[in-house]
């Protein structure tokens, strides 16, 4: 079993092997939702299924909370979180999984074309419902490509449904309420995924309110790939960790970032690191700074 990364060749030696598992393609671009399908349509892994960040592992796109508070998964499938990608409930995802022929006896293999920005979200999501033989591509088709992998152009054959069934979850859904509770408390060590000028509030091209939350620390997901695309070896995160948080407890750590899905790579990072797990603010500064009355900060201090 794979549960954080996985190689070419180690994904290759589960296929001649004829291993019980599905690739998965997350490949996306933020400011043009459909340039994703249109980059699967035109190349990807034989075998792998197209996940759609807006369409598949976001619920659809609503007003933030504004009251402090998060949607809670219900039986009638409302999001698990708030922000710009909210989180489908559980069950909405359970339903997808098994459309598509996912089943619990499966290790998946995710990847996108992104520096694993958006392959993240699956790989997390996965663990949320309790199955951990998930796994992240290092380096991405980029990488599948340059050691001889191929590509194909087809369209992916439906599968039969299958009847995935969700377990405890393996890594935590933290909720706005939460955050705030232990604002300044020592208890909860924020981290902030994006790019050290939004962090600042220098810029904010997409959100209402420019800075961060206060308190909380900066480190863009890109810093967690060499030159190569791929992950930094696991001793190298983990002191670049180590030296981010300087002194505090990795078992505190909550990542966030615009709208829950940079985020992951951190996430990602600290498991192979060997500091995990640790915990997601999905709802992230889009919910943060949509709910009105939440402190925010702007400079390069936490």
């Amino acid at each position: 079993m794979y549960a954080t990364l996985i190689s070419v060749e180690q994904t290759q030696a589960l296929q001649t092997a004829g291993a019980a598992m599905m690739i998965f393609d997350c490949t996306f671009a933020l400011m043009q939702p459909e340039a994703g399908a249109v980059e699967y349509g035109a190349s990807h892994i034989p075998g792998a299924v197209y996940a759609n960040l807006d369409t598949d592992l976001s619920a659809p796109h609503g007003a933030p909370s504004s009251d402090g508070t998060v949607l809670v998964a219900n039986d009638e499938g409302k999001p698990s979180s708030g922000g710009r990608h909210p989180l489908p409930s559980r069950e909405k995802f359970v339903s997808w999984l098994s459309s598509v022929g996912f089943r619990d006896d499966m290790q998946a293999v995710v990847y996108d074309r992104n520096g694993a920005n958006y392959c993240g979200r699956l790989w997390w999501m996965l663990k949320w419902i309790g199955h951990d033989a998930v796994a992240v591509l290092d380096g991405g088709l980029q990488a599948w490509q340059a050691e001889g992998g191929a590509v194909t152009e087809r369209e992916e054959p439906a599968r039969f449904q299958s009847n995935f069934v969700a377990s405890a979850p393996r890594l935590a859904l933290v909720q706005t309420a939460e955050v705030l509770a232990h604002l300044g408390d020592g208890s909860r060590t924020l981290i902030d995924a994006r790019a050290g000028a939004r962090y600042r509030g220098e810029v904010e091209p997409l959100d209402p309110i420019a800075g961060h939350i206060p308190g909380a620390l900066n480190r863009p997901f890109s810093d967690n790939l060499g030159p190569d695309g791929k992950f930094k070896p696991a001793a190298q995160l983990r002191a670049e960790f180590k030296a981010l948080l300087a002194g505090r407890d990795a078992a505190t750590v909550v990542h966030h970032c615009g709208s829950g899905v940079s985020a992951l790579p951190n996430l990602l990072a600290m498991e192979i690191a060997g500091l995990g797990p640790t915990g997601l603010y999905a709802g992230s500064w889009s919910e943060w700074s949509n709910t009105p009355g939440l402190p925010t900060r702007q400079g390069a201090a936490p």
